[in-house]
């Protein structure tokens, strides 16, 4: 499949230099991945200019260049380029040209917030799923069409793989698709040419200022989901101030709009809520009816999720019975106040959640502490690279636990104990005293060891951070490490031999015997 130069960016400002009916067989923004017959563009990065890497990408066989100023190299001479004031934007525009517009075949529903993205794509696609739609979703825990799973390298792909992805759905016959977009995706116009039917709001909170600087230009990065350039219906949490922002200026576009939140003015808000361990019991007023089901998730938290889900299936035009039917068995969501399984645990609870934001670790811990009798203890970290502002505002945080275990999260270059003081020193003197109440273990698996070696019957561990990530980013190497796999070695080391001992004590034989009998055999 290949598309003429011209064609490629039809409806774009722009000057060709050369053959405009050459031919371009695919699109590339990395030299080192350049086919023969590939369009390359040169994108301006924060680290890298790709107008450097021309010649290597002429090298390898491109033949359209796309540049924002003219490279002259005297391989350039059989190569077409093209002239665009912004490589970005002219990379989005023509992917989406090269596939024919896929979004355009079937429901794209766009989620964007600080937290709650990954849980309510995945409520999207199941109330979809149950409504007898085919669906896909792309996300933080990966890529889903139909029921095959794949790993992406960002939660909203670059924007020739984000179009190649959607080509894929639409060859797959998906009816509904949900994408978690975040600030990054939209700030480097990788959504830019898609068609949204739906984009929705979940709530802002701190995270990523280490890229955008400022909480304001963190906003308007999100708010570019509900500008004029992304047209869709709407749904917005007006629970925070940016939210209800949000919903003035939609107001102001005459979007159609759904409203969520707790806030009694919102047209889906809860009338009841009833939270158990296992469940929560649910009364929602839904533009004035109210809808009364249970749900197998648990915290306020995932009310909100809820309730946002429940306002994305309005949008796309479901009925309320038959979604909070759908929503009444709702699986669980990898990584997000998961619960460890182990042969042996000891009557201790441990759950793993990606919270790696102090709101949402805030939430995970309120929620964990409500349905725990006894103790909680929570195990978290920070990432390395990022926003380091956070880090005393998280260990101001993990302090609502009963006791806190600091420690390694992926700490990429960074040192991981320069992090760790940076987190210490929101917690202030609270190490202090008879009980203290954190401390400071750098090695992950033995903090995790740690936290369980702490709790006694009824208590929980919350291991937060990495969620559904089977790895840990340290320098330039990606180690294997699940914190639900860890979590349920080290409850089984620690509850498993004393178990198997009780077992032999109550039926009178010697452990010593029974194992000389395994061996014989």
């Amino acid at each position: 499949m290949g598309k003429a130069c011209a064609d490629l960016f039809a409806g774009l400002e722009c000057t060709i230099i050369g053959n405009a009916d050459e031919e371009v067989s695919g699109i590339a923004y990395r030299s080192d991945r350049v086919q023969p017959g590939d369009a390359f563009f040169c994108i301006v990065g924060q680290v890298a200019d790709g107008h450097s890497f021309a010649q290597d990408a002429i090298d390898r066989g491109a033949k359209v260049l796309v540049v924002e100023r003219k490279v002259y190299l005297a391989d350039a001479t059989d190569v077409c380029e093209v002239v665009v004031s912004d490589t970005r934007k002219a990379m989005a525009h023509a992917a989406a040209n090269f596939h024919d517009h896929p979004s355009r075949a079937f429901s794209l529903v766009g989620v964007t917030g600080t937290n709650g993205k990954t849980t309510t794509t995945y409520l999207v696609e199941h109330i979809a799923r149950a409504c007898g739609k085919r669906t896909g979703v792309i996300g933080t825990v990966g890529t889903r069409i139909g029921d095959a799973q794949e790993k992406t390298a960002h939660t909203t792909p670059e924007s020739p793989d984000l179009q190649q992805l959607f080509a894929r759905m639409r060859d797959a016959r998906c009816d509904v698709v949900a994408m978690e977009v975040s600030s990054h995706a939209l700030d480097l116009l990788r959504t830019w040419n898609a068609a949204f039917s739906v984009t929705a709001f979940t709530n802002l909170t701190q995270d990523h200022l280490d890229y955008h600087h400022t909480f304001d230009a963190y906003f308007e990065a999100k708010a570019l989901l509900f500008s004029r350039d992304y047209p869709a219906r709407r749904v917005i949490c007006i629970d925070d101030k940016w939210g209800r922002e949000l919903l003035r200026r939609c107001s102001a576009n005459e979007d159609s709009i759904v409203t969520t939140g707790f806030d009694p003015e919102a047209q889906i808000h809860p009338v009841q809520v009833d939270y158990a361990p296992t469940h929560t019991d649910v009364v929602l007023e839904v533009r004035g009816e109210r809808v009364a089901f249970s749900y197998p998730l648990v915290g306020r938290f995932n009310v909100e999720n809820v309730m946002c889900a429940f306002g994305i299936a309005l949008q796309l035009s479901c009925a309320p019975a038959d979604v909070a039917r759908a929503l009444a068995d709702v699986p669980a969501v990898p990584g997000r106040l998961e619960r460890v399984r182990a042969p042996h645990d000891g009557g201790v609870s441990v759950f793993v959640d990606y919270a790696h934001t102090p709101d949402a670790l805030e939430k995970a811990l309120s929620t964990i502490m409500a349905l725990t009798p006894g103790r909680t203890i929570c195990v978290f970290g920070c990432g390395g690279e990022r926003d380091a502002g956070k880090r005393p505002i998280m260990g101001r945080a993990a302090l609502a636990a009963d006791h806190a275990v600091v420690t390694s999260d992926n700490p990429r270059h960074e040192d991981p104990l320069a992090i760790i003081d940076d987190i210490v020193r929101g917690m202030g003197v609270a190490g202090g005293g008879d009980a203290p109440r954190f401390e400071v273990e750098p090695d992950r698996r033995a903090a995790i060891a740690r936290a369980i070696a702490l709790a006694a019957p009824g208590d929980s561990v919350l291991v937060t951070g990495k969620g559904h990530e089977d790895y840990q980013l340290v320098g330039d190497e990606v180690l294997s490490f699940d914190d639900r796999v860890v979590a349920a070695e080290e409850l089984e080391k620690r509850f498993g031999a004393a178990d198997a001992a009780a077992s032999l004590a109550d039926v009178g034989g010697p452990a010593g015997g029974s194992a000389a009998e395994g061996e014989s055999r």
